[in-house]
């Protein structure tokens, strides 16, 4: 079951602990390359306001974005801009998202996402929770997978397994993590079936395409090549 409130009250943790670690930099720092290739700091934070514009966007029934184009653009336009115009851009579209999702709703509703991807209403604050808590690794500022909290970490390979579930480029793959919990994913191309087993960690950051696997032990096959999210 889907706990809305709950997920909007994590979203509100989660970025109140990133604001918190980027107020520490310094204004050099946005220009500095992120984790994420072709991206600097500011384009990781760029994203994060602009993201939350989105969702906003989405449960009021309006597209997430105009366009793609139009999505890269203002990422672009943004990135260049002063740490502090950044993080205050950032306070500013995380609280119009919080005002959209305290309106009276029916959360049972069908919203749609971008290229067509449709969910239930009550999924998006958990959306926007992936959203603070992954870039924030990617940002590169001492926040790693590790730091995530339990909860999150053990639902979005919940949800990335599921997304990969059946996925044609997949094999069958069985996931365990070092305390015991199982996933299983793939499916629908040739090969496996493929065992993988890890940290928690590791097995989100391979399946996020945070890290490259190596970490994790494989048996039955080799590792399988994900396809990007």
């Amino acid at each position: 079951m889907i706990d809305h409130a709950h997920d909007l009250a994590s979203v509100q943790e989660a970025t109140e602990r990133l604001l918190t670690a980027a107020a520490a930099l310094d204004n050099a720092a946005g220009a500095r390359p992120s984790r994420l290739p072709g991206w600097t700091v500011g384009h990781v934070l760029a994203h994060l306001a602009r993201n939350a514009d989105a969702l906003a966007n989405v449960l009021d029934g309006r597209p997430m974005y105009v366009s793609a184009e139009a999505r890269d653009a203002d990422i672009e336009r943004d990135a260049p801009r002063a740490l502090h115009v950044q993080l205050d851009d950032l306070r500013a579209s995380h609280a119009g998202f919080r005002a959209r999702a305290a309106e009276p709703a029916d959360w049972s509703r069908t919203v749609e996402l971008r290229n067509g991807v449709t969910d239930t209403a009550a999924r998006v604050p958990f959306r926007r929770w992936a959203e603070v808590e992954l870039h924030h690794v990617d940002l590169g500022i001492g926040y790693e997978l590790e730091d995530l909290p339990e909860e999150f970490t053990e639902r979005e390979i919940d949800f990335l397994a599921d997304r990969f579930d059946g996925h044609r480029e997949v094999p069958s793959t069985g996931l365990r993590s070092h305390s015991g919990q199982v996933w299983t994913t793939g499916g629908g191309a040739p090969g496996g079936p493929v065992a993988v087993e890890g940290s928690a960690a590791d097995l989100l950051g391979w399946l996020a395409g945070r890290r490259d696997g190596s970490a994790l032990v494989v048996k039955g096959d080799a590792l399988p090549t994900l396809p990007p999210l």
